[in-house]
């Protein structure tokens, strides 16, 4: 494709807008393309998969462009991640030049993966240099399109069948479907009569790691818009109750319309002031299973969410840590006794992980840790991380997630 003068100004713009950081990159360029509604299908194509590459590599191609200008990162984007020829962009002919001349292995290491200095020093220290450069260029690459089939519904070999798209089972998930290119799903039959629903297969697998059966009162204690509570309905059979919490009321408006989709009616939506909320508190000692799915940094989501890597720093990871702990806090009061608490976050830091989940079992005794392997198992799942989940983006095909589960004794 030869971009023309007019579709680079557009990417120009939008990135003006966007490397602000001042909100996510998804709402951003959703507002640009509201205020400028003459753009094609194929433009905004074009415009969403330019900013997005600059916003996954721009370290990389503001050494390449010796700029951080938005048209010239807009243009580093178009040569090194997609190939255009000179030829396509004759009027930035000596920026190309510059451009492709620019020598890659003077590049620091932080430089080459793409990430902020001290979000690569931190995963070295965690992982070791190799395995965290592994994990970072996995994470530079656009994530699949997984679908998570309503089980209550359709069986996910009906699903396949009827979705007459190019598309596969995931390899663990039971309920899951990972599809080819970015079709558009939500115009499909399937989706519009709630037998699919969007849903990566890492967070597909926290429902089957909770486990909650037939008749059994349980919470999502960070619901959002509800994706993990209709999975948790789904395992359910649309018996029991499910409580979809969250201090959003906004993002829990949109699981109304969803469950009626699905056919779900057990899921009951609570919107909290706060983890302390009363109308939470009222519930202790009584569920059978809470999931804590904790507000975090998202770092295992930079596939589909770049932006999130030069919005948060240090800082705010620790303050995110100690709100988990809170949260992780409160949660733990609705479980009852012999009930199930599982921890999870999106992030790849151990502080929001791996810190959270021990400085809680040791303030806790009367939680006892569950291996996540054998609870999967339970669950016919072969997939076995060691006593937690953990699922990275290069081994597991999934966005980096991390569990942990427990036993209230």
């Amino acid at each position: 494709m030869k971009p023309s003068r007019a579709l680079l100004a557009h990417a120009q713009a939008a990135l003006a807008d966007l490397l602000k950081f001042s909100r996510p990159a998804d709402q951003a360029l959703s507002a640009y393309f509201r205020s400028h509604r003459g753009l094609g299908q194929q433009d905004r194509a074009f415009l969403a998969e330019t900013v997005f590459a600059v916003l996954r590599r721009k370290r990389s191609l503001e050494w390449a462009a010796q700029s951080a200008a938005p048209l010239d990162l807009a243009v580093a984007a178009l040569v090194k991640v997609f190939g255009l020829s000179g030829r396509a962009l004759e009027e930035y002919a000596a920026l190309v030049a510059r451009i492709k001349t620019t020598p890659p292995g003077a590049m620091p290491p932080a430089v080459q993966v793409d990430l902020p200095d001290w979000l690569w020093e931190r995963l070295k220290a965690e992982q070791g240099e190799a395995e965290a450069t592994a994990i970072a260029q996995a994470l530079l690459a656009p994530a699949p399109l997984d679908l998570r089939v309503n089980l209550a519904k359709i069986s996910r070999e009906d699903a396949l069948a009827r979705l007459a798209l190019d598309g596969t089972a995931t390899l663990h998930s039971p309920a899951g479907i990972r599809l080819s290119g970015k079709p558009a799903i939500n115009r499909h039959p399937l989706f519009l009569d709630g037998s699919v629903e969007v849903q990566d297969e890492g967070s597909q697998l926290l429902a089957y790691l909770v486990g909650p059966r037939r008749g059994e009162m349980v919470a999502d204690f960070c619901a959002g818009a509800g994706g993990k509570t209709l999975a948790l309905s789904m395992l359910m059979q649309g018996s029991g109750r499910v409580y979809a919490m969250d201090v959003s009321e906004k993002r829990l408006r949109g699981l109304s319309p969803r469950a009626a989709r699905a056919g779900i009616s057990n899921v009951h939506s609570i919107v909290l002031s706060s983890e302390n909320d009363l109308r939470a508190r009222r519930l202790a000692g009584k569920l059978d299973r809470v999931l804590v799915d904790a507000p975090c940094s998202g770092f295992g989501t930079l596939r589909r969410n770049p932006d999130l890597k030069w919005r948060h720093d240090a800082v705010a990871v620790t303050e995110l840590a100690a709100k988990q702990a809170r949260i992780l806090e409160a949660a733990s009061r609705l479980v009852k006794p012999r009930g199930r608490l599982v921890y999870a976050t999106c992030s790849i830091l151990t502080e929001e992980n791996e810190q959270v989940a021990a400085r809680f079992a040791a303030a806790h005794p009367e939680f006892a840790a569950l291996p996540c392997g054998r609870l999967l198992a339970a669950q016919r799942i072969k997939l076995d991380t060691g006593d937690y989940l953990r699922l990275w983006p290069h081994r597991h095909g999934t966005d980096g997630f991390f569990a942990a589960a427990f036993e209230r004794t």
